[in-house]
């Protein structure tokens, strides 16, 4: 199973992105799909996530400016990127917990976008 990201780069501030990460492999199906962020000096930490039925969960800095969508038919998570401030700037990590043919459910993650917000 492989985790392919894209869409991170150099943005102004207030100026938006857009992330995709599309899942390949031997997928049965997938539960959680979402997006991480580490900043220099910081630690990982949980930007979005959704589940398979739907359901949402956003960090508290980014409500009201980020949102986080999946075509399950593609198996594929976005990540609508709006109003980016400069703290938004970090290496953007797409993770999923995914289901496989053999029965086994493992979490894999993306190989990070970068993404630049300059003030």
């Amino acid at each position: 199973v492989q985790l392919q990201a894209s869409g991170g780069g150099l943005v102004q501030a207030g100026g938006s992105l857009r992330l995709s990460c599309a899942a390949s492999g031997s997928i049965f199906s997938i539960n959680h799909m979402g997006w991480y962020r580490q900043a220099p000096g910081k630690q990982r930490e949980l930007v979005a996530d959704q589940t398979s039925g739907g359901s949402t969960n956003y960090a508290d800095s980014v409500k009201g400016r980020f949102t986080i969508s999946r075509d399950n038919t593609k198996n594929t998570v976005y990540l609508q990127m709006n109003s980016l401030k400069p703290e938004d700037t970090a290496v953007y990590y797409c993770a999923a917990q995914i289901i496989t043919y053999s029965g086994y459910t493992v979490d894999y993650w993306g190989q990070g976008t970068l993404v630049t917000v300059s003030s």
